[in-house]
Parts: C-alpha cells; structure tokens; sequence
C-alpha cells in the first residue's frame, strides 16, 4: 500500500532536490518548507551540506524547528558569525531559497513592494540583501500557491534580484553568470532552462495537468515533450521531515494542506 502524504511533504521533497548536487555549500532555506527541505538534504542526498543555527553556529546537523526538549543540544561544529557569512555569501558558497511575492517571465524578484513604488498598494519586506546575493550565489525560489499574481505578466512592480534581462544586466556580467535554479510551487517544479532562459516546466505534481500551470502563469511556459510527475516521497524522507518538524508546523504554511496526490480530487 503506497504510503500517503500531503503537499507541504511533496513540495519538501521535490524542493530539497535544488541542493542535491551541490558539495560543500551554504544552505539557506527562508521559510518553514525551504527550511525543512534544506535539513531534508543534509540527512539524505547531500550530507557535505552546510548550515547554520541562524544566529552564529554552523551545525553538523540541522536543528529540528519549533519548541525542542529542555535536554537537546544542538550539534555546534565551529563559529560562523556574519562576517563568516557574508565572505561565503560574496564567494559564491551559498544557494538559497527564498519565496518572492512576485517572479517575472526573466526570473526577477520582488520582495520589497506592490505597485508603484511611490506609493505603492502594499509594503513588504524592502529590497534587502537581494541584489548583492543573487549576483553572487544560487538561488532558488518556493511559491506556496501558485497563480498571476505571483507569476505576472510584465516586469516585477520592483526589481529586487538580477534575471535572465539582457537590458537590466549589470556592467561585465552575462545571462551565463545567473543562477537561478529551481522554482518549487503547489503546482509543480519549474526552472529557466527553456529556450533563451525561458520558464519552462520540470514536473507536474500527481493530479495537476499542464493546463492548469499554464493558466496560473502570466506568462509563457515551456513545456518539454516528456513531463514527469513530481516523485512522492519515500518512507525515508518522510521520516526525517516528521523529526525535523514533530509539531507539523509544516502543515500550517498550506491552505488545508491538501493530500500531495490531487490525482481523483
């Protein structure tokens, strides 16, 4: 009997497949899912991966989230105070994944605002870190729920993060040098491998159809001949999300958290 699971669990999985292949990286997973996909790599398919406790330890394992037992001890490996992050950070050893409010058809980001930035509808985090790490590192992008607001049709209303824009290019750089790896929604995996760096679709989560990621994007998708269905997690990786997470604050970051195969829903 095949083990059942739900989206939060299927997006976890499918989003810790963006670090497989890395080595010895900095790991950054902003949110609960990216964070828990993150710590799912380091246990299963890239144990070289590195992390920290947030604040200024790099750990040898990852620490489980929410409120942990009086006796768990984390595992401190060495210091990685924000200097040490920052010069990781700037050379390159760091893949992140962060979830913009929006992405346009050439992969840029915003996190800062919506609408005019004059005066703009709605107010967010600011343009941060964003520009200066998305020239320097890997990234990756995780969207919860995906639909054109999210996936828009034109430029972001505020370019945070460098993409696959020959006119918004910075001085000696080319579309060659931008790393933009995956892109894990409710929907399916996408990335920028398509013709001229074109979205294009990786794989459909069970039950979703092609159509319906086409219509809750703003924009063309690219999509290979061949589209597999997102693989369902192993008894194995599901044990580790339930030990990284034993409150299953992941079901919280979902709407209902549907069961992950949509397949006769």
């Amino acid at each position: 009997m095949a083990q059942e699971y739900t989206l939060a669990e299927l997006m976890i999985c499918a989003a810790s497949e963006a670090w497989r292949n890395d080595g010895e990286v900095l790991a950054t997973g902003i949110g609960t899912l990216p964070r828990l996909a993150a710590s799912l790599s380091m246990l299963s398919t890239n144990p070289d991966l590195m992390m920290t406790d947030s604040e200024a330890f790099l750990l040898s394992a990852p620490n489980p989230i929410g409120p942990r037992a009086a006796d768990f001890k984390p595992a401190y490996e060495t210091w990685m105070g924000f200097s040490r992050i920052f010069d990781n950070v700037w050379g390159g050893k760091r893949h992140a994944m962060v979830g913009p409010t929006q992405i346009d058809r050439f992969g840029q980001a915003n996190i800062s605002c919506i609408g005019d930035y004059a005066k703009p509808k709605a107010m967010m985090l600011g343009v941060r870190g964003f520009p200066g790490n998305s020239i320097s590192h890997a990234n990756s992008f995780f969207v919860p729920s995906h639909n054109t607001r999210v996936f828009k049709d034109g430029e972001c209303d505020v370019v945070c993060s460098i993409g696959y824009n020959p006119a918004r290019l910075a001085k000696g750089y080319s579309l060659d040098e931008v790393d933009i790896r995956l892109v894990i929604t409710d929907l399916c995996v996408m990335d920028f491998g398509g013709p001229g760096h074109q979205i294009r679709l990786r794989s459909l989560h069970p039950g979703i159809t092609v159509e319906q990621v086409q219509q809750n994007t703003g924009f063309p998708v690219f999509v290979p001949e061949d589209v597999i269905t997102t693989p369902a997690p192993t008894a194995g990786q599901l044990e580790i999300i339930r030990r990284m997470d034993p409150h299953n604050l992941r079901a919280r970051e979902l709407k209902g958290n549907p069961p992950g195969d949509r397949t006769a829903r």
